[in-house]
This record gives structure tokens, sequence and C-alpha cells, in this order.
């Protein structure tokens, strides 16, 4: 989440040049190995034995995420008080952009939430930045933990041509974040409109809501456009389709995936008016705020990204649309690969805060903060939380029909840069949504050839 801005994250602008600087500049005056260091091997690890040990983390969490963060650090340092943990919030874009600029200086973070893919994990392992955890897994049982769909989110071969599959360079952590769709209870039920299930069913709500005079879809696409486009391709692709794209199956094209088709959609809903007028001004944060604020009815976005009150839960609900060929498709992952920088000095003691990062403790934890948990399935949903309840009952059925896919953007370093691109393109009239996917290809493409050289 991961995703893009976090607070997304998971709306996540990255800047692909500074990612390429930080790549060279990660190891002055040598060149980085064929293969990532891998961690020494390891049978057991007691953080309690480890002496008075310093970690410094940096995260983009804010909001609920957060807090959730700030209460693992808490549990982990009262367990273990011989280990501190110095904890650092940037933002998404700032540290996405400068992530392996900061985790190469000696200063810099011991542990830190990456963005999956290639344009920021891809590269970080690469680069020789972060550690190849294999050695950790197998000490934690982390094979055993992690879901297969979840692990290959963070797997990279040996030689860094594939995606998907080989060694792991990140964990997730008790917590996953799907793109759903969020709807304003008061405003749906004065319209007498059921909440929709399907996409045609959500569209003939949206037409009611344009016609009643209300906002159908809040929507600012100044730097955070792609939530609804990833959402719709998880409605019109298969699961199928859209894993083998971005983990790097040359013979699947976009089109095939359903995002020429999602393309489509988000552009007729465009001329129709059913977004926030004058979107193309409106920033992330602040679409956000105007949709808490009572501004649209609908509006797609990452799970727990409303930062919403306990207080704020009734007045929401949550959608998880249908995939058109059947079943669930959706969106999603654990909101982070945390990584070990290769230069951390105590790295047993920092993948032991990897492992409490997924533990029962931490999905429970998520859950009290409004947060879908990850990983275990005995946790208790506060009573007081509906839209929680609600939010894990229809994200269920992805799991029920095996249906995550990673995001759309993991599939080159610059694929989120092309994508945002070209919608804005679109919605300005000097695109159209097959060259929005012609586009997505000749990136792809590009980047497998360069990594097949």
């Amino acid at each position: 989440m991961n995703k893009q801005t976090s607070p997304l994250k998971f709306l996540r602008l990255a800047v692909v040049s500074a990612l390429a600087l930080g790549l060279t500049a990660c190891a002055p005056g040598s060149q980085a190995p064929d293969t990532a260091p891998t961690a020494a091997p390891v049978t057991s690890i007691d953080p309690a034995s480890a002496g008075e040990v310093t970690l410094r983390l940096t995260d983009f969490w804010g909001a609920n995420e957060g807090e959730w963060i700030e209460s693992m650090v808490a549990q982990f340092e009262a367990k273990y008080p011989n280990i501190h943990i110095e904890r650092t919030q940037e933002d998404w874009g700032q540290l996405t952009s400068t992530l392996n600029l900061q985790i190469s200086e000696e200063a810099g973070p011991d542990i830190a939430t990456a963005n999956n893919g290639w344009q920021s994990l891809g590269t970080l392992a690469k680069g020789n930045l972060v550690l190849n955890l294999d050695q950790y897994a197998a000490a934690f049982g982390w094979d055993k933990l992690i879901p297969s769909t979840i692990a290959r989110q963070n797997e990279f071969s040996t030689d860094f041509t594939k995606i998907g599959e080989g060694s792991l360079f990140g964990t997730p952590i008790a917590r996953v974040q799907p793109i759903g769709i969020y709807y304003n209870i008061e405003k749906l039920t004065k319209l007498n409109v059921a909440p929709p299930a399907t996409f045609a069913e959500f569209e003939a709500a949206a037409k009611k809501a344009k016609d009643a005079g209300e906002i159908p879809i809040n929507y600012g696409s100044q730097d955070s456009p792609t939530a609804a486009l990833l959402a719709l391709q998880a409605v019109f692709g298969t699961a199928g389709s859209i894993n083998d794209y971005v983990y790097g199956n040359p013979a699947v094209t976009a089109e095939q995936t359903g995002l020429t088709k999602a393309a489509e959609t988000v552009q007729r809903w465009n001329e129709a008016g059913w977004f926030t007028p004058d979107h193309a001004g409106i920033d992330y944060q602040t679409a956000v705020a105007n949709f808490v604020d009572g501004k649209g009815i609908f509006r797609f976005e990452y799970q727990g990204s409303l930062g919403l009150s306990v207080e704020q839960q009734s007045k929401f609900g949550y959608i998880q649309m249908r995939n058109e060929n059947g079943g669930t498709v959706g969106v999603g992952a654990s909101p982070a690969a945390l990584v070990i920088a290769t230069k951390c000095k105590n790295p047993d003691v920092a993948a032991a805060f990897l492992d409490f990062l997924m533990s029962q403790p931490a999905a429970q934890t998520a859950v009290d903060n409004g947060l879908i948990p990850l990983l275990h399935s005995d946790v208790t949903t506060p009573a007081n939380m509906p839209l929680l309840k609600q939010e894990i009952e229809q994200i269920a059925t992805i799991g029920e029909s095996d249906g995550y896919v990673p995001y759309f953007d993991w599939a080159s370093p610059g694929m989120l840069d092309v994508l945002v691109q070209q919608m804005q393109l679109m919605y300005g009239g000097r695109a159209t949504p097959a060259e929005l996917s012609t586009a997505v290809d000749v990136e792809r493409n590009a980047f497998l050839a360069e990594s097949a050289s």
C-alpha cells in the first residue's frame, strides 16, 4: 500500500527520478552486487538478551494508522524494555521519493515502510539497500504464516528480473487495505436507494443521485486519481489477468485486464458530471475532508483512510463491488512492506519487531483502531464500530473468491506516473481510454525488456 498516499499510500505519487538517483547513490564508490545480501542464518532470536538497542523506524502512517503503529511500538517496548524504537512519520510521497537516499545514510532508518512493486521495494532490493529476509522467514515461520498471495507481493528473484517469486525482501503487517466504495448512509437513504452490490446497481444509484442534485461520486484528481480506475478494473477484469500482468507475463495486455473498460467508464462518468465539479483542482486530502463533511454520496477509497472517529462510523457504509465475471476481485495488500536496512546494526531485533507487527496482538490492535485485520481471524470487533463490522464482512468476499490482486502500478517503476498522467490527459480531452492502455503497455513492456537484458 501498497497504497497510494496514506493517507495513502495507496495513492502514491512517487518521484521516479529521485528513486533512480537513490539507487545510484546508495553505495558510493562501489557497484551493487548481483544479489541483495541475505541475513546471516539464525536459529533463535531473543530481543530481551540483545542488550540496550535503539532502532529507527520511519513510516508514512497517520490518523488511525498512526495510532496503530504508536500502540505497536509501545507494546513492543513494554515487552522488551531494553529495546527503544525511535519513530519518524513522513508524508507518503516524501518518504517514497526519498527512501532509498534516507535508508543508505548512517543516521537513516533501520526499519521503514516501502511501497510494494518495482517502484520502491524492487528498487531498494536491487540497489542492495534492504536485506533479503529469507533466513528470518524460516526462523520465525513466516513462510507458514503469510498466505502465498500476500507473500508474493514482497518477493523478487535474486537476479531482479522477476516480481512475485523468489526471495522475501519485505514483510506485510497484520492489516489489509483494499480499495472499496464508501457511501453516505443518510444521503443514500433519502434517495430511497439500497447500497448497490453490482456495477449496474451502482450506476443506477449514481444517476438517481445526479438527478436529485447531489454529487454522485466524491473525487479529486489533482494528485490521486487512480483509486476509481483500479477499483473498476477489479470489476471488469479477472484476478488471473491482473495478477499475470503485474507479475510480468508479457502475453497479457492492459486491455485484457479490464483497464480500457475501466478508463472508458471513468471518462463517461466525468462527462456525465458524476464526479465532484472541478475535480482537477482538488487534492487528495481536500477530497477526503469534503466527503467526510457530507459532500458526495459515494467515494472510491482505500479502506481505513477516511480517518473516521467512532462517532462518525455510523454515518458511512462500505461496499466491495462484485466482479462482472462472478465472485469478488479486490485490489488490496498489506498497507506497506516493512524493510530492514542493509546497514542496520541489529537486524535480528529489527526482524523480531517485524514479526511482532504480524502477530495476533497487532491484528487485534488494528481492529481496535478501526482497521481491517490480516493473518489472524481470532479478533473481536468493538460493538461501537458498525462500519468496521461491515467492512470486514464485505472484504471477506475477496478472500472467499481468492480474488486479491496487487496494485496495478507495481508492474514497473514508472507505472504510477503513467497512469496519473494519462488519466489527467484523458479528463482534459487529450487522450482516449485506448491510448491510456497503450501507454501502460509501452511502459510495462519496456521495463520487462530492460530487466531481461
